[in-house]
């Protein structure tokens, strides 16, 4: 007994001495990061936004923030704190916003090489994207990459495109708004240009498309995957404990699920193609990626065709369906400029009077390019972007970032600055793209700049055009409810919640329309 009181004795003042050791260490690291995330450095020469707490940073902060607010909450920091403010998140860090057009040229552009994707972005998309992808590939591997992608983007291929592809979808999906017109029934435009876009983009890619317009009742599986890995990738950019919270919500057994679709459909179409051959004229991707070799002459293996065969999928078909959508919404909502459907119609007539799209038409399409143009500058496909700084640098306007940090934009934030684009930058206003100088590429943002701008970018605008051409000629187009305001839904990208149903008119040919 005298001994177990005796190693008490002993043993308790060591315990005592531990505790106050532990909580002298808690109190200097929450003193240490009073203001900011454990693990980012204290910043006293940056704006941030009311709402830091020790040790978490801003997470609070932005837990308080709805997913279909998100991009609201950063325009409303830009105009209470100005272009350049950041904020902290544990295991993140720092996440400096830099919205100028100098600093997001200095980023993308003069320091490329000095701006990398990141862990955070890599982890966020790698829900459906790998690491040897277009989009996350750096350096050399990032050139030999794009180069191969690009061949699929010349004047010839955009020619075949058209005819055999853009048209050839345009028109199926015509025939359901044909039946929708007939019928007198209301459809959702989101979900039948993202089934055009989606094929059209398998046909560019693989000779076929995934089967999204055979049956718009039942959305095919590989689209009900992508949208659903979409919508993951995006709340992971704002969810500091994603790897923690997926498990316990059952997340991770989804994204293994929509994995496991999109992967097993572009493997079937690989290994197809490896046992069929290709017979068609011009290769298309897949064709052009099997026959393309690595550094030491091998084949490229699957898991980098499968990722980047990913990568332009996305990027492919993302772009002109969502951009698409907003663009019709802004031309027929309650409070749209009546001239602009009005001009945009006489322009379609005048120039294709009747005939399908072809390439030369598309330059003669020019409201409809700035129409496409102006959608894009409003409700960017891809909201917001971010890099993580390799080397200490300094911005064009002074702003310090140090190796480790990020940097952030969001085109939906610069799109909407007075600063940038003027009194009018809310207004949905085509007619700014119409003049003999055109707003600089760092303005406009939607299809970034620098080694990295869309390298599909053309590819868009005449996919754009020939749908709207298609459209336009064949129905009188209304929303079902004008007054009706469209939001975003949470996601990677921007679609509209709920979708933009829409109702149709058959035109008498050649005859004049009226758009209510």
């Amino acid at each position: 007994m005298a001994i177990t009181t005796s190693l008490i004795h002993d043993y308790w003042p060591c315990r005592v001495d531990l505790l106050k050791l532990l909580l002298a260490f808690l109190v200097l690291i929450i003193y240490k990061y009073r203001s900011n995330a454990i693990g980012s450095r204290p910043r006293g020469d940056l704006i941030e936004p009311k709402g830091a707490v020790p040790l978490l940073g801003h997470l609070l902060l932005l837990s308080t923030v709805p997913p279909t607010e998100i991009h609201e909450f950063f325009l409303k920091q830009y105009r209470e704190l100005g272009p350049v403010w950041s904020i902290t998140l544990p295991i993140i860090g720092r996440l400096i916003q830099i919205e100028t057009p100098e600093n997001y040229e200095h980023v993308v552009k003069t320091g490329f090489w000095n701006y990398v994707k990141g862990p955070l972005f890599a982890d966020a998309i790698g829900a459906f994207v790998g690491p040897s992808g277009l989009v996350l590939t750096e350096g050399v591997e990032f050139k030999v990459m794009r180069r191969l992608v690009s061949q699929i983007f010349h004047v010839k291929a955009f020619n075949d495109y058209i005819s055999n592809v853009f048209v050839v979808q345009g028109k199926r999906l015509n025939d359901h708004l044909g039946k929708a017109a007939d019928e007198g029934t209301a459809v959702d435009f989101q979900h039948l240009i993202g089934s055009f876009a989606l094929d059209s983009i398998g046909g560019v890619l693989f000779g076929r498309g995934f089967g999204c317009l055979d049956d718009i009742h039942h959305k095919a599986p590989f689209e009900v995957s992508l949208k659903a890995l979409l919508e993951i990738s995006g709340r992971r950019l704002f969810i500091p404990f994603w790897r923690i919270h997926e498990p316990l919500t059952g997340v991770d057994k989804k994204v293994q699920h929509h994995n496991q679709v999109l992967e097993g459909h572009i493997q079937n179409l690989i290994d197809e193609r490896r046992r069929d051959g290709h017979s068609a004229q011009n290769p298309d991707l897949l064709q052009i990626l099997l026959e393309a070799k690595d550094d030491d002459g091998q084949p490229l293996t699957d898991d980098v065709l499968i990722s980047n065969l990913m990568t332009m999928v996305v990027a492919g078909h993302e772009t002109t369906a969502q951009a698409l959508t907003w663009m019709l919404y802004f031309l027929l909502c309650e409070n749209a400029d009546k001239d602009i459907i009005t001009t945009l119609v006489k322009e379609v007539d005048d120039v294709l009077q009747g005939t399908d799209p072809i390439y030369g038409t598309h330059k003669k399409q020019k409201y409809a390019e700035a129409c496409f143009y102006e959608a894009l500058r409003l409700s960017p496909p891809v909201p917001r972007a971010l890099r993580q700084c390799v080397r200490d640098d300094v911005l064009p306007d002074g702003t310090r970032v140090y190796a480790g940090e990020y940097v952030t934009w969001g085109g939906y934030v610069m799109g909407r600055s007075e600063s940038i684009w003027g009194p009018d930058a809310l207004e949905y206003k085509p007619s700014r793209w119409l003049g003999s100088v055109k707003p600089s590429a760092n303005k406009f943002v939607s299809f970034h700049g620098g080694p990295r701008v869309c390298v599909g970018q053309q590819f868009a605008i005449l996919q754009a055009q020939t749908i709207v051409a298609l459209i336009f000629q064949s129905f009188e187009v209304r929303l079902e409810d004008p007054a009706k305001i469209a939001t975003y839904a949470p996601s990677l990208t921007l679609p509209i919640q709920g979708g933009l149903k829409i109702r149709l008119k058959r035109r008498r040919n050649g005859g004049e329309s009226e758009i209510a």
